[in-house]
């Protein structure tokens, strides 16, 4: 177990170091809040396959992203009526009826602030005779000492690589460390799986690190400063997710320049330049995805239109 990484005086699950869990993100001490255990067919092919991956999607979020579109569950108050399970034997049973309908694959969904809970959740689901592929879906601003602690439960890293300007970081994310702490982590994960992606005879992934960025509009340079410290920092051949599916959530107030999705010439540029860099491995959205992946938790179908 993780006990040792929270103390009276320090929760120690990410860089904030906040004096005690919670207290930055909101998340509660006392028991874990889970918004919903739900199969999700839109993350990458090698992890939804054909059947959707079933993903964990954990309350609150260390990062507090000003334009977060989980906004709903995301943040430091979350509505009690978007909680849907309180416990890990409930977030166990949860996840082993979905993957009787899924892929034998479970994301840990912004799991940072209960990263002490992955192993009674993963080995919980090993006591029923269940061995998904575990994905460890995060945003990037993480500890190196918990990514250490955790491995053993982890089979595939799936971290977000938001900011490479440490001031945009500072102003969307109240975090302005994140490039150093991102870059700590993304360093990690890469020295436990390296840059391969092995797959099964079905084309899912059983092992590896994928890395999200998300394209944000007005700010190209943070995007070519992400991929450039990607391809000549860690490596040409890790597996990268260049996202287009920005868009301004609504009820939100936002700086001029998050008011709009990405347009053609942005995502232009941070096509060509990833091309540039050699990051030949991995996936790029098309720029209609703005339209798309625009979950509501207060629906049963969460990531549906209608």
């Amino acid at each position: 177990m993780l006990k040792e990484m929270i103390s009276n005086t320090k929760c120690g699950l990410c860089p904030r170091g906040c004096s005690s869990r919670g207290d930055f993100c909101g998340a509660c001490s006392a028991m874990p809040e889970v918004a919903a255990v739900y199969a999700h067919k839109g993350e990458e092919p090698p992890i939804s396959g054909r059947k959707g991956i079933t993903n964990i999607f954990f309350a609150h979020c260390n990062l507090q992203c000003i334009y977060c579109q989980n906004h709903q569950i995301s943040r430091r108050h979350t509505e009690p009526n978007l909680i849907a399970l309180r416990s890990v034997d409930q977030i166990v049973e949860a996840t082993a009826q979905s993957l009787q309908t899924t892929e034998n694959m479970v994301g840990l969904v912004s799991a940072t602030q209960y990263a002490d809970l992955v192993p009674p959740i993963v080995e919980g689901l090993w006591a029923m005779g269940l061995h998904p592929t575990v994905v460890y879906n995060c945003g990037g601003y993480e500890l190196p000492s918990v990514l250490q602690k955790i491995a053993p439960y982890i089979d595939i890293w799936l971290p977000d690589f938001k900011y490479s300007d440490a001031e945009l970081a500072r102003r969307y994310s109240n975090a302005p460390d994140y490039p150093q702490r991102a870059q700590e982590a993304l360093r990690t994960m890469f020295q436990l799986v390296g840059s391969n992606l092995p797959t099964d005879d079905n084309g899912l992934a059983f092992r590896g690190m994928i890395v999200r960025h998300l394209v944000l509009p007005g700010q190209i340079e943070n995007t070519l400063g992400c991929l450039g410290w990607i391809a000549q920092e860690l490596s040409q051949k890790v597996h990268v997710s260049l996202m287009a599916q920005y868009y301004p959530p609504s009820g939100i107030q936002l700086p001029d320049q998050l008011n709009r999705p990405l347009n053609a010439e942005e995502y232009r540029q941070a096509t060509e330049r990833l091309h540039a860099l050699g990051l030949h491995r991995g996936w790029m959205q098309e720029l209609e995805a703005s339209t798309n992946y625009r979950p509501d938790f207060a629906k049963e179908n969460i990531f549906s239109s209608k």
